[in-house]
């Protein structure tokens, strides 16, 4: 196959504000719902874009009336809520600069965000939220003031949100609708629209500064390659804080569809049969657990899915190569959904139409597997600082194991290492106040270094191989990539999630959390007995079954790619415990800190080719 350096989508988009597409949205769409919101375990409310408008000018106002003006800065910390979509339009409106915050974060995370960014103001979700936001709001040189959604108990120094927008309403009265739309249509298609901070997982974050233009570009990009619009409805639970959910939401809000908030991350499967969204826009780790879900099946049921799943994989071969499953093949396939995929459907709300993945690669077996049972997975790219969509694959331009063609106004180059390279309207202005670095990743002709490696094939797909600085080298000088071999192992039926080392060893190793179900039941059926799951994951018998399994998996990889060892770690990575970003990628860093003594314990009498875990 050939490979191409570089490839681009030459169709020219218009610049523009996200303002514009908020208002433009509302004078669409008037009395239509805008938002979902869950009041009870089986219904939702919803939110007019005309009561939006209403809300977003109180905020706007409410602003004005606490001091802050055209590009000042104010923080929301708050997980997916219509308060955030309100607070975040009331910024851009009011030419406010929002900064974005994890709620997952701590107060001295907080803090050094809101000393960087100099915000004024904190919208915060809950008491606890506020709580972490004034203590981080004291330590610093500015007057902060909190804003909390939700009650607050007594002697609390936030504000409550009813008494904010409250705050604003001489403002509001002495300024009509149509004054409020030409101050608001003042932002310019380059100005500041947000200063996102990225996770910082290898020191102190940057803040990436976003204009109107570059997310709005995007939005517009997406638009014209997607098939969204108002007859659509979709679920907003990727971190707001993230420009991949926020982006997404933009476009929804501007093109008619319905966003719905679950009560949770933890209701999502509930409240999903409750909102039944035709779009959603997701992680790789999201599919992950609904894989294994369905693969965790035992007895009479596993073997079911396992025929249903055989059948389905012989149909999506057909499908792939432009034909259709005929005669038995059909039939088979027609029972396989009755019995087995019209329950995975069912349970993602019953009427979605595709997903769309982003933020970490996709194991291609996983993206087989959907497609397969007729749920579509349009995998994409990008990364904060490009808004963050560059490639995406669409129902005409599909293709498994790849992020799609470049979307619209976007280029694409390989450098000669191999990293990709971006130009395009979404690409960053910069990183805030630190222009040494954006000089590092941005060169005088708008070309910005993504840090991930990739190709381009003859019929211009991206593929990405790995992230640049997660390349593992060997003692020995060879590079392994080791995303290619984590994502191959997650869709084992004993592995819940995978980390390759070795970097500096003679050989690779794996670290694994299982999949706890059916390996219990794979214990007691071997008569192994055990009181914890530390108890279990260290008994030599249960490491060698799964080292066999997952080994049983990497046949065609290339000597110094396969690893020798397996360590079990009782404990899932997740994002409370640190090992997970918000957006469910793993932290490699913390994984080499905190269980250094366990990929120590997997090269004992290595030490002498040991540099470093």
């Amino acid at each position: 196959m050939t490979t191409l350096s570089r490839v681009e989508n030459d169709t020219e988009l218009p610049e523009s504000t996200l303002v514009e597409l908020f208002l433009e949205g509302v004078d669409r769409f008037g009395d239509e719902p805008a938002f979902q919101r869950m009041e009870t375990v089986d219904r939702a409310a919803d939110i007019s874009y005309a009561e939006t408008f209403r809300t977003v000018r109180r905020v706007s106002a409410a602003l004005t009336a606490h001091g802050l003006k055209r590009g000042d800065r104010a923080a929301i910390l708050a997980e997916n809520r219509p308060e955030w979509a309100f607070s975040d339009y009331g910024c851009l409106c009011a030419g406010v600069i929002s900064v974005p915050i994890y709620p997952t974060l701590t107060s001295p995370q907080i803090l050094y965000i809101l000393k960087n960014s100099g915000a004024r103001v904190v919208f915060a979700s809950t008491a606890e939220q506020a709580e972490k936001a004034g203590l981080a709001a004291g330590d610093c040189p500015q007057d902060v003031l909190i804003v909390a959604y939700d009650a607050l108990p007594a002697g609390s120094d936030a504000m409550a949100w009813d008494d904010f927008l409250a705050s604003g309403d001489d403002v509001l009265k002495s300024v009509s609708d149509a004054a409020y739309r030409t101050e608001a249509l003042l932002a310019q298609p380059h100005d500041v629209a947000t200063v996102l901070y990225t996770s910082g997982t290898t020191g102190q974050p940057k803040g990436v500064m976003l204009t109107h233009n570059n997310v709005a570009s995007d939005v517009r990009a997406v638009c014209l390659v997607l098939p969204i619009g108002q007859r659509d409805n979709t679920v907003s639970f990727l971190p707001l804080s993230h420009i991949l959910q926020r982006m997404a939401d933009y476009l929804f809000f501007w093109v008619g569809c319905r966003v719905g908030y679950p009560r949770s991350i933890d209701s999502l499967i509930d409240d999903l049969k409750v909102l039944r969204p035709t779009v959603i826009v997701s992680v790789p780790r999201i599919y992950e657990k609904i894989y294994n879900g369905v693969m965790a099946a035992q007895g009479p049921k596993k073997v079911l899915i396992d025929w249903a799943v055989g059948v389905a994989d012989r149909a999506a071969t057909l499908r792939l190569a432009g034909s259709e499953p005929r005669g038995l093949l059909a039939l088979q396939y027609a029972i396989a959904n009755k019995l087995v995929f019209s329950k995975v459907k069912t349970a993602v709300g019953g009427r979605l139409e595709f997903f769309v993945s982003g933020g970490g690669p996709l194991a291609p077996a996983l993206n087989r597997f959907f497609y397969s049972i007729g749920l579509m997975i349009l995998e994409g790219y990008g990364l904060t600082e490009t808004s963050p969509v560059t490639n995406v694959n669409t129902l005409d331009q599909f293709r498994i194991g790849t992020v799609g063609k470049p979307v619209p106004s976007t280029e694409i180059r390989i450098a000669e290492d191999g990293e990709i390279l971006i130009r395009g309207p979404q690409v960053m202005k910069g990183y805030y106040n630190q222009p040494e670095a954006t000089a590092e990743v941005m060169d005088a002709d708008g070309w910005f270094a993504t840090g991930d490696i990739g190709e381009i094939d003859s019929d211009g797909f991206l593929k990405i191989t790995d992230r640049k600085k997660d390349l593992l080298v060997t003692a020995g000088g060879k590079n392994v990539a080791p995303q290619p071999i984590e994502n191959r192992l997650k869709t084992h039926a004993l592995v819940e999630q995978a980390v390759l080392v070795g970097d500096r060893r003679r050989y690779c190793a794996l670290l694994i959390v299982p999949a706890f179900r059916p390996l219990e039941s794979w214990a007691r059926g071997q008569g192994i007995e055990w009181t914890s799951r530390a108890e279990l994951t260290a008994n030599p018998d249960v490491t060698a079954h799964v080292e066999r399994e997952v080994f049983g998996m990497l046949t065609d990889v290339a000597p110094y790619q396969m690893p020798k060892k397996v360590a079990l770690l009782e404990e899932e990575f997740t994002i409370e415990n640190g090992y997970l970003t918000p957006t469910l990628k793993v932290k490699r860093r913390v994984v080499r800190e905190r269980l250094g003594h366990v990929i120590d314990g997997l090269y004992a009498g290595e030490a002498a080719d040991a540099t470093g875990p």
